[in-house]
């Protein structure tokens, strides 16, 4: 455990696949990145525990499971009632600070953050609930559907670029204000962006970065219906990729647009770390850097996220503290669930029993475990059952009620083509997986609390919708009486206070 307190600062993207990242042998242009991975400890075999924003997040800030805390889908509430990693912090004595994307549903809109700086870009109500009693059913004004891929391009301002604007700019202000503060108490800030999510569109210089050309198409391409697994045809039906079949320059667009939008952010990571060197930050302050999932972005002729396949679940985890830990790659599985006790452990904290993950610090120091087991769970829109996942060794095993199982070995089949579930020779392992799966899920009972949750939050957003509406949305309080010059603040304290070098 680690007993000196550290500031930290965690850098959240959205969206972003691990294997797109030049660190992860990718092509993204991302100078700031590729600096932390130089520097720092890159996670390679790093996993989203539930591959859709609300899930994956909510476990990343508890490091609990989803089914645990009611976090199925992007419209399930996180109770009050569970504790955060905000939360632990702050009880150690931190600053706690949330700057951008969380997702979270529900009045609470803090979860243990001492402030929040800018609203969410996505509702904090529960109009976004799915119904697996009716599966078949597409709410077109909330679903994916492949307008992002056929409009893919390039534009100047979009809903997305101004979030992130907005959210970079308060990040590098936040810092500043941390570096003229007089409170002496370590901080910890999250600044979370939304790209390179969805839509696909970058501004004209970050495009202009890329050869068009030399563009990547997917190395898998869209499968025969035969050869698809029955969750990947219900997910072409929620993204609409069974009426609209992209062409291949709409889909190299869509590459170009993401890759573009990954030099985007890292353009904003980079400002942010330069923020932190020029006040003199930088060597007491422990870097995370993650995503709450990835985007198939074509391979299999699948996008966006909502499966366990390696580009919709794989994320980066890089830590950075340079003065603690020597610049390595580790490859012990790791997931989000590892980042709430990690960053208890940078607090000197010891996580309670309730959390699913376990501090990465002693991989970070050089230890390893070959055999760790990564869990994930996917309960939201397009599955109708639970989906199961276990990720350990060369392995990777999927598992669903309705669809049976699915087993990989990511050392020889890194493209996920050969499913060896069927394959008698791998019989002994199949069952004991599947044994497993039993042992640490009971898929009856998660299947029915999904779906009485489902149920409750559709009739409560019915019901809210009529009358006067109240909005969770989260709404950024500024005093403006308190800023710049005021006639009953002293204006050479004012000037002294606010200034920086």
């Amino acid at each position: 455990m680690v007993t000196e307190q550290s500031n930290i600062l965690v850098v959240m993207v959205d969206q972003l696949a691990a294997p797109f990242l030049s660190a992860y042998g990718g092509p993204a242009i991302t100078p700031a990145i590729d600096w932390l991975a130089r520097e720092g400890v890159v996670f390679s075999s790093a996993y989203s525990n539930s591959p859709l924003c609300a899930p994956a997040r909510f476990s990343m800030m508890t490091g609990q499971l989803a089914h645990k805390i009611g976090a199925y889908d992007n419209a399930s509430e996180l109770a009050s009632s569970v504790p955060t990693f905000a939360h632990h912090l702050r009880r150690a004595g931190y600053q706690t600070s949330l700057v951008g994307k969380m997702h979270f549903v529900g009045p609470d809109q803090l979860h243990g953050f001492e402030e929040r700086l800018t609203t969410d870009i996505y509702p904090a109500d529960f109009g976004w609930t799915p119904s697996w009693d009716d599966p078949d059913h597409r709410f077109d004004w909330w679903f994916h559907n492949l307008d992002s891929v056929v409009q893919a391009g390039v534009a100047d301002a979009t809903n997305q670029l101004d979030y992130d604007d907005d959210v970079g700019a308060h990040g590098v202000r936040k810092i500043r204000d941390l570096a003229r503060s007089n409170d002496d108490r370590p901080w910890m800030v999250c600044v979370s962006f939304t790209h390179p999510h969805d839509p696909y569109v970058a501004r004209q210089r970050f495009w202009d970065l890329y050869d068009h050309d030399a563009v990547p198409m997917p190395k898998v391409g869209p499968l025969a219906p035969a050869d698809l697994d029955p969750h990947s045809i219900r997910l072409r039906h929620v993204i609409g990729a069974d009426e609209t079949e992209p062409t291949d320059e709409q889909v190299r667009n869509a590459r170009h647009a993401y890759l573009a939008n990954c030099s985007y952010v890292d353009e904003w990571i980079g400002r942010l770390l330069e923020t932190l060197d020029h006040h003199g930050m930088a060597d007491d302050t422990t870097i995370i850097f993650t995503s709450d999932h990835g985007d198939m972005l074509g391979e299999r002729g699948l996008w966006y996220k909502m499966c366990f396949f390696e580009h919709a679940c794989r994320v980066p985890l890089i830590i950075h503290q340079p003065s603690r830990y020597e610049a390595r790659r580790v490859d012990t599985q790791t997931s989000l669930l590892d980042i709430a006790p990690t960053l208890l452990d940078l607090a000197g904290l010891e996580p309670p029993d309730t959390m699913d993950g376990a501090s990465v610090l002693p991989f970070a120091a050089g230890h390893d475990d070959p055999d760790r087991t990564v869990p994930g769970e996917f309960l939201g829109e397009g599955a109708i059952a639970p989906i199961f996942m276990l990720r350990r060794g060369d392995l990777k095993f999927v598992w669903s009620e309705p669809d049976g199982p699915q087993l990989f070995n990511l050392a020889d089949d890194p493209d996920e083509l050969v499913d060896r579930a069927r394959d008698p020779t791998h019989a002994s392992v199949v069952a004991a997986l599947t044994a497993e799966v039993g042992e640490r899920w009971d898929p009856a009972a998660i299947r029915a609390d999904v779906i009485a949750s489902q149920n409750d939050r559709r009739l409560i957003d019915g019901a809210l919708r009529l009358g006067r509406h109240q909005s969770w949305d989260h709404q950024p309080v500024v005093d403006a009486s308190e800023r710049y010059m005021r006639n009953h603040l002293d204006l050479n304290d004012v000037e002294a206070m606010r200034r920086s070098g």
